[in-house]
């Protein structure tokens, strides 16, 4: 097995700018697409941010154990890993790097253990959290409202990440999480 790099945090916190960076920086790393059955965003290409698919496929899927993890994230709201995605990252002999919820990660790195490095995002404060979703202007303000309830609950298992970095400054937390992973690499 090879090793698998597992970024998480809770949504606004910076992760999906975090991950990108690492792979615009570091050519050892591949990015493992996650699927989902939400509708696409204006903005989000079938492949390259998720893969999409319909309720009932996604529930196939599942009960075919195709996914590595997956979880409802939100109430009929699915997101997974499909663990053909990652095999085909390991054949090209790349690390795989994860951009995923955090029971997801948890689970990626319960099953991967010392293999996989797991680090936390997280946000400065939950006012800051709250802004950044807003700013977005991808979401209503009643799925704000839940998505920081969430935020709550996720920051509360942090500490079962192998490593947190505070997103308070990007170019920052950028740096200290690239040098995170180059340590793990390396070993």
């Amino acid at each position: 097995m090879s090793k698998s790099i597992v970024i998480s945090a809770p949504s606004g916190a910076g992760k999906t700018s975090i991950v990108n960076y690492l792979i615009n920086e570091m050519t050892s790393l591949e990015f493992s697409v996650s699927a989902c059955n939400r509708k696409k965003r204006k903005d989000e290409i079938e492949g390259k941010h998720y893969h999409f698919f319909e309720t009932e496929d996604f529930k196939y899927k599942i009960n075919s154990g195709l996914f590595l993890e997956w979880e409802e994230v939100y109430p009929n709201q699915f997101y997974g890993t499909l663990l053909s995605s990652v095999e085909e990252i390991w054949l090209r002999d790349k690390c795989v790097i994860f951009d995923v919820d955090v029971k997801g990660a948890l689970n990626i790195k319960d099953k991967f253990q010392n293999n996989c490095l797991a680090i936390f995002i997280a946000p400065p404060n939950i006012e800051t959290l709250q802004q950044r979703l807003l700013s977005r202007d991808t979401e209503t303000k009643k799925n704000v409202k839940i998505r920081v309830a969430k935020a709550g609950k996720e920051l509360g298992l942090q500490h079962k990440f192998d490593h947190v970095v505070i997103n308070d400054d990007f170019s920052t937390a950028c740096k200290e999480v690239r040098d995170l992973v180059i340590n793990f690499l390396e070993k």
